[in-house]
């Protein structure tokens, strides 16, 4: 069969599922403005001969320009609008499930869940366990069942994607001690984590990013939000201590500090739009002396999507 496929940044995927469920039909975001995104070209189907020739690209999206929120100086900024994104049907996962279809979700599982379970017109919820009406304290409903009209109860899968251990070395291949490679990073790294100031909220990305959380200078205090759905990532746990519902956006497992908290990845995104976060630091392939960066797409090469990265550099 054939696909045609919409890439959309992280972000905005969750606020549009987010305004599906809210019956909004569009929102403008800065996100993407400027980019393929936002003005069209961005490719969604490829020749089928395998000569990954592009056949169809995307159109241009609206635009126009809005007093940035907060700024108080007059500072406008140019915004992409985005139409509501719904499901004929909508698959998430669950912790816990009562006979009314109201869902709870465990740590970092939450992540999209709560946003699709409301923009399918049928939603399917895949739980691990089913109790009796009223066992779920109501305070604790992540869910609502009035969205949710299937339940299906499955086993645990406690799937890791990427086990990383802080007391085995062998759960991961950074090593700038035998490594040339990974010196040279871990001298990026560490450069990097001088840019902390005590009290910040920091977004790390995928990669080398991840690593700064070991070099943060004495005597600074940060607080690690993962986009995921978690502020307070700790450190690696120890073997034993993992847990699958409890990984960082790279998926890597972690611990939770001392006032961690817990939340959906359209509250994420929300910090992290609404300027709540005071640095990002994220990989990229190219810089340009203006400050654009090229990180998700090589002309000529398949394009997998460009993550969170559009949403994190427009806040």
């Amino acid at each position: 069969g054939e696909i045609e496929v919409e890439l959309v940044p992280m972000g905005t995927l969750a606020e549009r599922m987010r305004a599906a469920g809210a019956g909004i039909p569009a929102f403008f975001t800065k996100t993407g403005a400027g980019t393929w995104h936002h003005l069209g070209g961005m490719p969604q189907r490829y020749a089928p001969d395998g000569s990954r020739a592009v056949v169809q690209a995307s159109e241009p999206k609206p635009s126009r320009a809005f007093a940035v929120p907060g700024g108080g100086g007059g500072e406008t900024a140019e915004y992409v609008m985005e139409e509501a994104l719904g499901g004929d049907f909508a698959l998430v996962k669950a912790w816990k499930a009562d006979t009314e279809g109201n869902l709870v979700y465990r740590k970092t599982a939450r992540n999209h869940n709560p946003a699709i379970a409301t923009a399918g017109r049928v939603t399917i919820a895949e739980v691990e366990q089913v109790v009796a009406a009223g066992e779920l304290d109501p305070d604790e409903v992540h869910t609502p069942g009035i969205y949710v009209d299937r339940v299906v109860q499955g086993e645990r899968m406690g799937v890791i994607e990427r086990l990383t251990l802080a007391d085995d070395p062998s759960t991961s291949t950074f090593s700038p001690r035998t490594k040339p490679a990974d010196a040279l990073r871990e001298r990026i790294v560490k450069r990097a984590a001088l840019e902390l100031r005590d009290g910040d909220y920091v977004n790390l990305g995928i990669g080398m990013p991840t690593l700064i959380s070991d070099y943060v200078p004495g005597g600074v205090s940060v607080t690690l939000q993962a986009e995921n759905g978690m502020l307070g990532a700790g450190p690696f746990p120890l073997r034993g201590a993992e847990d699958c519902d409890l990984i960082n956006a790279g998926k890597q497992t972690v611990t939770a500090l001392p006032g961690a908290s817990f939340f959906s990845a359209d509250t994420s995104f929300a910090m992290i739009r609404g300027g709540h976060c005071d640095v990002t630091v994220l990989g990229t392939m190219e810089v340009a002396a203006n400050g654009d960066m090229a990180n998700y797409l090589i002309p000529g090469k398949l394009v997998k999507g460009m993550g969170g990265a559009m949403d994190l550099v427009s806040s």
